[in-house]
């Protein structure tokens, strides 16, 4: 009875959420334009293209999230050739990089809203199979449905601050947790936290996204775009107030400085960075040839594309991981260490905890207190070409030795 009525709340609630979460999606659509694609999605209304059912649905929210699952996906096509993909994602860049992972007969869509009308459309049009939801998706609607599949959350992950709030509404959130079919881990104390969320089946099968193999072709440029002159120091996958503070203890530095590349997260961020680093070389400008002339001259570098992580680590001699600065809990680490890339940790790691701590124990990263610190060891360091070439070659080993869990979920789901 608590349940069920913790349940009609929280469906109460995101009916009344659903207008203002429609107009911010569409807000961020004059930004983003992929936001306002197909919105009537978001409340359930599919159209056409279902056919008879028999969907593996995976929800991928982002595109982090979305480009981890791809190894998932492969390993569950070569285990079942016909299998019949339904993609779906919360963020206008998950969905531009879900396309990608479609084949002829697959479909993509945008997540419902969690209220009992939308997903109640959205499962009796597509009539999932099976379930998969990446890393931390947990929807009270969503997983209570009738009509909802067995659903698994894969390549799980769950914060400690996570799991404080989620105990604290055991009857929607814990309810939630117990209906999942598994939880197959990152981690062990991944698992230890969602068995203590309420979750009856955990097992640890490691992480996807050492799975990810990088664009060899984009490596391979960005290794050949390496200029002469002062080393490269990669800002990577920055977030908001950290590219201010590097900027400031950069310019700092004694002369000669490294040339700086500062790559931020979000695209939306590109002209507000832009703004900042004053006139920065932009790789948007450079197309297939590379940094001209003018670049060269420039010491501040701005990586304003997407998907073309892999150059920037190839261009790199050394990066800073971004998100490991600020309160963000860091970036995922590994295709960094897959591409080879020393790397410079900032204090901030819950979110990628234990890839951190494999990686320093590796030596394939370096952990400081504050962006100052990084900057004085990233000078140490890119003058010590012995010592960086020993994290590299630490960087590629460590990646290489926990490959594995896409084929190991793959079993356990499909199984």
């Amino acid at each position: 009875m608590r349940e069920r009525a913790a349940r009609w709340l929280w469906g109460s609630a995101m009916r009344l959420a659903a207008p203002l979460l429609l107009a911010r999606w569409w807000w961020r659509g004059r930004v983003e334009p992929g936001y306002r694609a197909a919105m009537a999605e978001r409340l359930g209304f599919c159209g056409s293209g279902a056919g008879q059912g028999g969907w593996v649905w995976l929800h991928a929210v982002s595109l982090g999230e979305t480009r981890a699952a791809q190894p998932l996906i492969e390993a569950l096509r070569r285990r079942e050739p016909g299998l019949r993909l339904l993609l779906t994602h919360t963020t206008a860049t998950g969905r531009e990089a879900g396309r990608a992972l479609l084949r002829a007969g697959d479909a993509q869509c945008w997540l419902p809203l969690d209220t009992p009308g939308a997903v109640r459309r959205f499962y009796a049009h597509w009539r999932p199979c099976l379930g998969l939801l990446m890393e931390t998706e947990v929807w009270p609607t969503l997983l209570a449905d009738p009509q909802a599949p067995p659903i698994h959350l894969v390549n799980a992950r769950l914060s400690a601050k996570s799991l404080r709030q989620g105990q604290r509404f055991p009857n929607l959130l814990g309810a939630a947790a117990r209906r999942l079919r598994s939880a197959l881990a990152q981690t062990q104390p991944d698992a230890e936290r969602l068995r203590l969320m309420g979750v009856a089946q955990v097992e640890v099968l490691g992480n996807l996204k050492f799975d990810l193999q990088p664009d060899l072709a984009l490596l391979q440029r960005g290794q050949a775009w390496r200029p002469a002159g002062p080393p490269v120091l990669l800002a990577a996958v920055t977030r908001e107030g950290e590219e201010a503070e590097l900027l400031k203890a950069w310019q700092a530095l004694p002369e000669p400085r490294p040339r700086l590349l500062v790559v931020p997260r979000h695209p939306q961020r590109f002209e507000e960075v832009a703004t900042l680093l004053g006139r920065p070389a932009r790789r948007s400008l450079w197309g297939d040839v590379g940094p001209d002339a003018s670049a060269l001259a420039q010491p501040l570098w701005l990586g304003d594309s997407m998907r073309e992580m892999p150059l920037y680590y190839g261009l790199a001699d050394l990066a800073l991981l971004g998100g490991s600065f600020g309160p963000f809990g860091g970036q995922n680490l590994i295709e960094a260490a897959a591409c080879g890339c020393p790397l410079i940790l900032g204090p901030s790691t819950f979110n990628f905890a234990q890839a951190a701590e494999l990686a320093l124990q590796a030596g394939a990263a370096q952990q400081v207190s504050d962006v100052r610190a990084a900057l004085a060891l990233a000078m140490q360091l890119l003058n010590d070409k012995a010592a960086l070439q020993q994290m590299r070659k630490a960087a590629l080993a460590f990646a290489a030795a926990h490959r594995g869990a896409a084929e190991r979920m793959a079993e356990r789901v499909l199984g």
